[in-house]
């Protein structure tokens, strides 16, 4: 038995895997989009698991507060300053040096979407924001790319496997994004690490499946840690129904006719990040939750929060956000998806 067999023979006495099942995970590509919390967990269980070829996608670099619940990285990591993106890549090839290993430090957008995404055959959500989901969800839409979107915050995770044109997806389950601020996010409500740890798995458990060939069951996983509970959402009715995106040719996230732009603005030390069109903030609810990422300061029009030694983020009403303190715009897009998940 070579070593590649030897590796993953438990794995191929699981008899809805086996053998022909290891070949397609061996000969696939998968992009994981964010090598956070749950990116790291779905990327490390993919990568154990002998998939081929990992692309992995991520905008920012390891911080402390990562540490609890992001698998790929440690305190060397942090220190060393390096892109998650590389760091990740860095870790997985010393659990399997076979594989082939991308790291892509990229910020996801219309206009590198089809670079960025391009050539794989499944797509795997560990992204902390709405706009890069849309832009996922259209692209993999428009492309009839299988794709797994997760998400977790507390204790509550949810985990859906998208396959376009035979099962409901994003928009379809989530007609419009919610206005920035409008949800809580990990930075403002919190995130156990155990939570993020289970989406990750079973959102590489879909991927596994997905590309062995098993038909995606068209359920969503929705669970609570804390409480105990766990359910599965029957989305057959909005499969059935579909939407613009994944039943028609309107992708207004990919053709860039929404989603919010960033901008250095001019003689100041800040970025501006613009939402998409119609956006709203509720400034008194977002006041209350941003006392979680630091000191606030308030009025009708506009909340303030130092985010971190420097740097300041101010929220406007429209959903516009400055950062203060840089004028790097891929850090800039990390603060406000962070704190306003936009």
């Amino acid at each position: 038995m070579d070593a590649a067999a030897e590796r993953h023979s438990r794995q191929v006495r699981f008899t809805p895997l086996g053998p022909e099942g290891q070949t397609r995970l061996a000969q696939a590509r998968v992009a994981v989009v964010g090598c956070g919390a749950l990116g790291s967990a779905a990327a490390m269980a993919l990568a154990r698991a002998g998939v081929g070829h990992l692309r992995l996608v991520d905008r920012d670099v390891p911080e402390l507060s990562n540490l609890p619940r992001q698998v790929l990285f440690d305190e060397a990591d942090v220190a060393a300053g390096l892109p998650k993106a590389v760091a990740a890549a860095n870790r997985l090839r010393t659990i399997d040096g076979t594989l082939s290993i991308e790291p892509v430090v990229a910020d996801l957008a219309a206009a590198n979407a089809a670079r960025v995404l391009g050539g794989v055959d499944l797509i795997v959500d560990g992204t902390d924001n709405f706009a890069t989901r849309f832009l996922v969800n259209e692209f993999a839409c428009r492309e009839r790319l299988p794709w797994i979107y997760g998400g977790a915050i507390g204790a509550e995770g949810r985990v859906l496997a998208v396959a376009p044109g035979r099962t409901a997806c994003l928009r379809c389950l989530v007609p419009e994004p919610p206005d920035p601020g409008g949800l809580p996010t990990c930075d403002t409500a919190g995130i156990i690490g155990p939570a993020a740890l289970v989406v990750g798995a079973v959102q590489a458990a879909e991927a596994i499946k997905l590309l062995a060939g098993v038909a995606p069951s068209g359920r969503m996983l929705v669970f609570d840690l804390w409480e105990g509970v766990w359910r599965t959402v029957d989305l057959a009715g909005l499969a059935e129904r579909g939407c613009p995106t994944c039943r028609g040719t309107d992708h207004p996230w990919l053709d860039g006719r929404v989603g919010g732009g960033t901008a250095v603005l001019c003689g100041r030390d800040a970025v501006q990040v613009s939402p998409a069109a119609g956006a709203r903030v509720d400034l008194e609810a977002f006041a209350r939750r941003a006392e979680a990422l630091g000191r606030v300061t308030a009025n009708p029009w506009i909340v303030r929060v130092v985010v971190e030694p420097g740097i300041e983020l101010a929220v406007f009403a429209d959903g516009r956000a400055i950062v203060s303190g840089t004028r790097d715009e891929t850090r800039a897009r990390s603060i406000v998806a962070r704190s306003l998940g936009a």
